[in-house]
């Protein structure tokens, strides 16, 4: 395990776990956070004994999105360049957690506001506790979503539900993000973190390779015609069939046994 001021890392059977770790200040982002969340991302990628990743908060709360103490106009009179904060630090960790070819869960403790919001709807399975609740707060402060918001809440919930929950910012209770789709499953607060786990650890002892695939073919859906995607599917389901793992799948099931997959 590794523990600095902001991340908290282990590696157990082979599930990268990641709690954001800024309790005091419900885990929002500083420039810290923002390097350590991104190395984990990277070794995620790089590291084979990483099969999937389980991302969560310290304390009461998820992540409550940028920390604006540190963005504090009473002390400067400089305008800050925020596109440069989004080039620099969310969008680089953003597209690392899309293109990675591995499950990402997500285990939402309490409050999720923001971009804290928005880096949840990035992973791939997300669980929050009956207490968690979601909010695009941007608009409070005269800021866009970011964190990839616009998109996803576009994408997932349509324009209007993404513009109300934009333009308003009320809370988004748990219970009604899963009833949209926003998110998987709502669960009792004391076993959100047993159920998340175990789910990231089926995912870690699964078909990684497969697994990555079907994301890779899921993401892209929404931008080719059907005729473009019969062709990927074509390309992906190739690539698959190679893999030991489809050998394994197969044999086991022949053989009326689990597979015991070994992610390539």
């Amino acid at each position: 395990m590794t523990k600095n001021q902001t991340v908290i890392t282990s590696l157990e059977e082979g599930v990268l776990n990641l709690t954001l770790n800024r309790p005091d200040k419900l885990n929002a982002f500083n420039e810290d956070m923002h390097i350590a969340l991104r190395a984990a991302m990277e070794r995620a990628h790089e590291d084979a004994a990483v099969r999937a990743v389980l991302l969560t908060g310290a304390g009461r709360g998820f992540c409550a999105g940028q920390d604006l103490g540190d963005r504090d106009p009473r002390k400067s009179d400089e305008k800050p360049d925020l596109g440069h904060t989004l080039d620099t630090f969310y969008n680089p960790t953003l597209r690392l957690m899309r293109q990675l070819e591995k499950p990402i869960v997500c285990a939402v403790n309490g409050v999720a506001a923001g971009a804290g919001a928005n880096i949840a709807f990035a992973c791939d399975i997300v669980f929050a506790s009956r207490s968690a609740k979601f909010i695009q707060a941007f608009s409070k402060i005269g800021l866009i979503p970011d964190a990839g918001g616009s998109w996803s809440l576009t994408r997932i919930l349509g324009e209007p539900r993404a513009k109300a929950l934009a333009l308003l910012a009320e809370p988004l209770p748990a219970e009604k993000a899963e009833a949209w789709g926003l998110i998987w499953k709502t669960v009792a607060d004391d076993v959100l973190l047993e159920e998340s786990s175990a789910v990231a650890t089926r995912l870690a002892k699964g078909p990684t390779v497969g697994f990555g695939l079907t994301k890779r073919l899921i993401q892209a859906a929404p931008t080719q015609n059907l005729d473009a995607h019969l062709d990927m599917e074509r390309d992906c389901q190739r690539e698959a069939g190679f893999t030991d793992d489809y050998a394994e799948g197969v044999t086991a099931f022949l053989e009326k046994r689990p597979a015991v997959f070994k992610g390539k």
